[in-house]
């Protein structure tokens, strides 16, 4: 055959063996949920191209026919109509033994470089681009080439599964969405620009329901405001209006002696209709919901969902109380700053670029958002920013106390009774003088 058929035949070779890496990635690669989308809005091949993921075997097992064989041809026609103008070029220069080894390698690194920049490389990387459509365009064709090699497809196939029988792989593809996986779509949509910073930031809190536990949300014991059994009118009406809270708790004689709530509105009404407080009974005390400080968040949501109640009690493993919750603490944790009053304490103040005031307070995660603080050591121990201090510092801290980790410097600003009230946080600007993991005075 002459020059120009044998070239003409090698990007024939070429433009099948691009066509078919074109076609294996681009199956392998489109995403289900938009191939769903594809088909729900009535595209035919957007479902084969479904259905070819379930079965892939007789595809991959047709592709690797198909390239293997294309790319064995093309060199052996390459080889025979190059070499011979490669050697006449060589022997211009040189004569000797090595002209023909000389003439081989040069033909053969011409034919492969060329089955790799077209029939490899620059396919794949398209494919890439746009898995999807590009699946959905050849789905047609590449069907009618699998019917084709399907005799030698089947018997390689049953070969494989022997081999992947005989040494336990299981060859089941998972495809079960984990958070991780929504994270990186969250936060590629987020860097593209179709979330925006706020909303990516909902998102995120709706899915660490699942993973922080009540007392992160909630009322702690020294800040819950109750009325007890003997309470006189006055202190009611003192508190009613020093705290305008919905509900209050109702003990016995001490908080942790609960016996129910009052929801404020009911209170209200019997002061309209002048008529005393001197004694709360069954007709405005309520049951209360009682809760363990171990549940997270969404199984709280869960509990307040099958309950109809929007309030509870949470005590610790002592039968303490340790804090009350309501369904607005829930809100206020995923809306943040949307739903929070704007009279309500800060537990966040950023005084600069590089320095906030934290309350001891403040739940690991929210100081993690305030920081962008990726990760903090054994967060199972603790879950306020106060926990990760006296876990750092194994001991009750004291002002001038002082963890050093992740860039930031944590130094204890004020102390009330071994309760840690504030801390200064300042972000280390010499990175070079911070220790690579962390440190603690």
């Amino acid at each position: 055959m002459s020059l120009f058929q044998n070239i003409l035949i090698i990007v024939i070779l070429i433009a099948g063996a691009g066509f078919l890496s074109l076609t294996e990635i681009a199956l392998a690669g489109a995403r289900k949920v938009k191939l769903k989308i594809l088909a729900e809005s009535g595209d035919e091949r957007a479902q084969k191209v479904l259905d070819l993921q379930e079965n892939s075997a007789d595809f991959f097992a047709a592709s690797q026919i198909g390239l293997n064989a294309v790319a064995i041809l093309g060199g052996i026609l390459g080889e025979g109509a190059f070499r011979p103008y490669f050697y006449d070029m060589v022997a211009r220069f040189y004569h000797g033994p090595w002209t023909e080894s000389i003439s081989f390698a040069l033909s053969f690194t011409l034919v492969t470089s060329l089955f790799i920049l077209f029939a490899d490389l620059m396919p794949k990387r398209l494919a890439m681009i746009a898995p999807e459509k590009i699946a959905v365009s050849v789905v047609n064709p590449i069907q009618v080439f699998i019917v084709v090699c399907r005799p030698l497809a089947w018997f390689i196939n049953a070969i494989a599964n022997m081999l992947f029988r005989l040494f336990k792989v299981n060859t089941t593809r998972d495809d079960n969405i984990t958070f991780d996986d929504i994270s990186a779509v969250m936060d590629a949509g987020a860097q593209a620009g179709v979330l925006q910073k706020q909303e990516h930031h909902f998102i995120e809190n709706v899915f660490e329901l699942e993973e922080r536990n009540v007392p992160s949300s909630m009322t702690t014991r020294e800040n819950v405001v109750y009325f007890t059994l003997k309470e006189s009118e006055s202190s009611i009406r003192q508190k009613l209006a020093e705290y305008p809270y919905s509900k209050f708790l109702v003990c016995s004689e001490n908080i942790d002696d609960v016996i129910g709530y009052v929801d404020a509105k009911d209170i209200l009404v019997r002061i309209l209709n002048n008529q005393s407080l001197l004694q709360l009974n069954e007709n405005t005390i309520r049951n209360v919901l009682t809760i363990p400080d171990t549940l997270t968040l969404s199984e709280l949501l869960d509990r307040f969902r099958s309950t109809k109640e929007k309030f509870a009690v949470v005590i610790n493993e002592y039968a303490l109380v340790v804090g009350v919750i309501t369904l607005s603490d829930i809100m206020i944790t995923v809306m943040g700053d949307w739903v929070t009053p704007i009279e309500e304490d800060q537990q966040i103040i950023k005084r600069d670029n590089n320095s906030w005031l934290i309350e001891g307070s403040t739940p690991i995660e929210d100081m993690m958002h305030a920081l962008a603080i990726d990760e903090m050591p054994d967060t199972d121990n603790y879950e306020t920013l106060a926990g990760f201090m006296m876990y750092k510092l194994r001991k009750i801290p004291r002002p001038a106390d002082a963890v050093i980790y992740g860039g930031y410097k944590f130094e204890v600003v004020d102390v009330d009774h071994f309760k840690i009230d504030q801390l200064l946080v300042t972000r280390l600007l010499e990175q070079s003088e911070v220790p690579p993991e962390e440190a603690t005075s």
